[in-house]
């Protein structure tokens, strides 16, 4: 189903409402799958159900475009890969719907929020650890806020100084303090649930930063004065605490991980941290992935502060695809080449018949090239338009639904 230009500015789709996600079935036709859903066919309340928007994701699909496709071509008891899992989108869905899954990612920090996301976890137990981490916190900070000139001074009252020169660059020194305090009673602490924890650290980092409200995604420099937020349209101060964000998150967190446990499954999940050009994979039945887009997203540097905070392996080096690479022929020829190697791994472990179902902005027009390269059948192209997002990254934008089979 190749869509034209002009099919893409008037729609193919008017005798069909935007689908209802969970009205899909294998006998679905694909005609009917209209997935231009509007602010108003999808809220974003829906868009970052439970466990989604356990910690801010740049570039991350939504989870109705991963259940569209994972009833559409895949039932329970099947295996589904994504080798580029990023936020653990397709791994989430998969399980509410029966559906075994495998995750790979070359970022320490990806891998993290999908076992923290997909984790089985006993309620009370969490509950308990996650409050008792809460007070504690609160203990250690409200001891330091007794001590004068907390946040003019660079001492950190009783922890040691960080090595992290972006550490001591980006945060005030009580927020600093408060997140050090955080690290140092999830680390030395005997809880069973540290990576939960620590995803509740790393959201609450985020927020503490030194940096305008409106540039949380990629700030250019640290913010130490007043200034104009064009978030809120008003005069903002530079964030100097940590706490309440500790505080915010810890409650919001416990909240999604208890509605997420109302969905889930027994489906296994299964995550990697590992380069998906060369892990050796278990058996799957098929792929459902959203590839980084070429030179569009650094993923190791949105969460750079994760990787400071919790001394997580950077192999940023080997991401596909990195803005810091441009989009040049060179550029885009390498995507190709490492695109088409992940494919190819994967199809190594997938039955003939076996579905391939990839999400991108391919604006570059390399898609057609990898799955001439992969020998794939191209068995449909869904294009959907991309225009509820809101706020400074609003703008719109196309988007394909590469679906292929394995000969």
């Amino acid at each position: 189903m190749h869509l034209t230009n002009e099919e893409r500015r008037v729609g193919i789709y008017e005798d069909y409402q935007p689908i209802r996600p969970d009205s899909v079935t294998q006998e679905t036709p694909l005609e009917a799958l209209n997935l231009n859903w509007t602010e108003r066919d999808l809220p974003e309340r829906l868009r970052t159900r439970h466990v989604h928007r356990l910690h801010p994701y740049l570039g991350k699909f939504i989870p109705q475009l991963a259940e569209v496709f994972l009833r559409k071509f895949f039932r329970a008891g099947q295996t589904v890969l994504d080798p580029f899992v990023g936020s653990g989108t397709t791994l989430v869905q998969a399980n509410e719907l029966g559906i075994h899954s495998v995750g790979c990612d070359i970022s320490a920090f990806n891998v993290l929020l999908c076992r923290a996301k997909t984790d089985y976890y006993d309620l009370s137990q969490l509950k308990h650890e996650v409050h008792d981490a809460l007070a504690r916190a609160r203990r250690a900070t409200t001891a330091s806020e007794q001590l004068s000139l907390l946040e003019e001074t660079t001492s950190l009252q009783g922890y040691p100084t960080p090595d992290s020169e972006y550490l001591r660059e980006w945060y005030a020194p009580r927020a600093l303090h408060e997140l050090l305090a955080y690290r140092e009673i999830i680390e030395t602490g005997d809880y069973e649930y540290k990576n939960l924890l620590r995803v509740i650290l790393s959201r609450s980092a985020r927020s503490a930063r030194l940096t305008p409200h409106y540039e949380l995604d990629f700030p250019k420099a640290p913010q130490r004065e007043a200034y104009y937020c064009y978030k809120h349209r008003r005069i903002c101060e530079p964030t100097t605490e940590a706490f309440k964000f500790l505080e915010k998150y810890s409650i919001d967190t416990l909240r999604r991980i208890q509605e997420f446990a109302q969905v889930r499954t027994n489906a296994r999940v299964e995550v990697y941290h590992a380069d998906s050009r060369t892990l050796t994979l278990p058996s799957i039945d098929g792929v459902l992935t959203s590839p980084p887009y070429v030179g569009l997203i650094d993923y190791h540097e949105q969460h750079t502060y994760a990787y400071h905070l919790l001394g997580l392996q950077d192999l940023s080096h080997l991401e596909i695809g990195a803005a810091r690479n441009g989009v040049s022929e060179r550029a885009r020829q390498d995507y190709v080449n490492d695109i088409t190697q992940v494919f190819r791994n994967a199809l190594s472990v997938m039955p003939t018949g076996g579905w391939l179902i990839v999400v991108a902005n391919d604006k570059h027009g390399l898609y057609p090239q990898i799955a001439e390269r992969l020998g794939v059948e191209p068995y449909a192209e869904i294009v959907r338009h991309v225009n509820r997002r809101t706020g400074r990254r609003s703008s719109e934008f196309f988007e394909t639904v590469f679906v292929w089979r394995k000969p």
